[in-house]
């Protein structure tokens, strides 16, 4: 994107009123676009590598833990693994004590997946930090980290209101 396009993106006065809201947004709407246009040729979706890479990382979950790692609600996770399903990526297990309870399990299928996966993170990555150093990074998440601290504590605070 250039500068002069940037520029016009955050100009005007109803973005007068939020502009580091506005610019949140803007940054997450295009990484999770850049991702997806990273991921085309897995044929996932952005959040389907999220989903498996938990389950690479840390092996079969209760789905409900996938709905809580993933801040997801359960219509969208039990749709993001019926279409990874439907691919043969994970299978879905009844829980050993209680058959209500779903297993989610990467399948063998997803192996050469997950070298793809981890090489567009990595891609996905260098493209988000770009020309920043150690150091500019590094202040980058501080800032995400006190952003989104406030955003939970807000978040909070208006759950308990309502």
């Amino acid at each position: 994107m250039n500068t002069e396009k940037q520029a016009d993106l955050g100009s005007g006065p109803v973005f007068g009123h939020g502009p580091l809201s506005h610019a949140l947004f803007r940054v997450a709407r295009l990484h999770k676009m850049l991702a997806g246009q990273l991921l085309r040729e897995t044929g996932l979706y952005p959040g389907q590598e999220l989903l498996m890479m938990r389950l690479w990382d840390d092996g079969p979950q209760r789905q409900i833990d996938l709905v809580r790692f993933l801040d997801s609600d359960a219509p969208t996770i039990a749709r993001t693994v019926r279409r990874l399903e439907q691919a043969g990526y994970v299978r879905r297990l009844a829980g050993p004590t209680d058959g209500r309870v779903s297993i989610i399990e990467a399948t063998p299928a997803g192996v050469p997946l997950r070298r793809t996966v981890e090489k567009i993170w990595a891609e996905l990555e260098s493209l988000t930090v770009g020309t920043m150093d150690d150091k500019g990074q590094a202040a980058a998440l501080s800032h995400r980290e006190a952003i989104e601290t406030n955003l939970l504590n807000a978040e909070a605070a208006v759950m308990k209101d309502n």
